[in-house]
């Protein structure tokens, strides 16, 4: 066998072992290794199979098959795969997104909630919809024309604005003028003519002020002094009416004390001033029925009816 022939037989062996090893590691991280579901979009982005699927942001499997969902055909059936220790659960969701700017889309699986229930191999993974480029364009058309509108509104403002900065500026101009120019000159000469002619009547009237001031502080002084002189006098008056009221008020205690001793004599009294009462009144009646009763002592005879 020549030299050629060895190394061709070499370099053939080295490449079916090498394509054997390759076989076996994909086989082991992606064949018996992976675990099939599938999800629903209604936008699939350009999303193909062989697409990466991250869970949570890291590379757990890949997309198998991507096509119209037989049972509705408005909706795109995903099928995926993803390693076997992925902890799919039910609060896990499913988007269409990007391993990076530069790369094509790729499935990504939000990592959901630790107390939920994992996911059984073959289950449907909830979905999320992600805008597409169409709704994106838009909705970027509708805050263009709104820019525009907002834009000519505001040079509508601008333009009244800038009118009425123009109108400010022709008045400002007006009253800062010549002509009024000096009839504040004026005005200033004559208040500084009236404070030169009125300045000796302002300090006498602050002198004045001044002693109408002391006055007001000798007067004060004064009342002070007469209070503190009446002070005492009007204390002693103070103490003498609270000792005579505690004195009325001991024999109003006396008083009551009497009445409640001789409560049962005063009504025997009252009792008794009632029974003369009632037989005066008996005799003014009998006086006013008889007054004769007052000379006669025996009564007379009634008359008979003559027959």
């Amino acid at each position: 066998m020549s030299t050629e022939a060895k190394v061709g037989a070499f370099v053939l062996s080295c490449f079916a072992i090498l394509s054997f090893t390759v076989i076996c590691l994909l086989n082991a991280q992606f064949g018996g290794g992976t675990v099939p579901y599938r999800t629903y979009l209604r936008y699939a982005g350009g999303l193909e199979p062989g697409a990466s699927v991250l869970f949570g942001g890291i590379n757990a499997g890949k997309v198998t098959a991507v096509r119209p969902w037989s049972a509705d055909p408005t909706r795109i059936e995903i099928l995926l795969e993803v390693k076997k220790e992925t902890p799919l659960n039910e609060k896990s969701v499913a988007k269409l997104g990007f391993t990076s700017v530069m790369n094509g889309a790729a499935l990504s699986i939000t990592t959901g909630s630790n107390d939920a229930k994992r996911l059984a191999p073959g289950s449907v993974v909830a979905s999320q919809e992600a805008a597409s480029l169409d709704e994106i364009a838009g909705k970027m058309a509708t805050v263009a024309d709104n820019a525009n509108r907002l834009i000519l509104q505001a040079q509508e403002e601008l333009n009244g604005v800038s009118g009425n900065l123009n109108r400010l500026l022709v008045n400002l101009d007006t009253m800062t003028g010549p002509p009024n120019q000096k009839k504040v000159q004026a005005i200033l000469d004559n208040v500084d003519r009236l404070v030169a002619e009125e300045r000796p009547k302002i300090a006498q009237l602050t002198e004045q002020l001044a002693k109408v001031s002391q006055h007001a502080d000798d007067t004060v002084q004064n009342v002070n002094g007469t209070v503190t002189d009446l002070r005492q006098p009007m204390r002693q008056d103070l103490i003498q009416l609270q000792t005579t009221l505690e004195q009325a008020g001991s024999l109003l205690q006396s008083m009551q004390s009497i009445v409640r001793a001789n409560d049962d004599k005063i009504s025997d009294t009252m009792e008794n001033l009632r029974d003369a009462t009632d037989n005066l009144n008996q005799f003014t009646n009998s006086l006013k029925q008889r007054p004769w009763s007052l000379v006669r002592i025996k009564q007379p005879q009634e008359r008979q009816v003559p027959k």
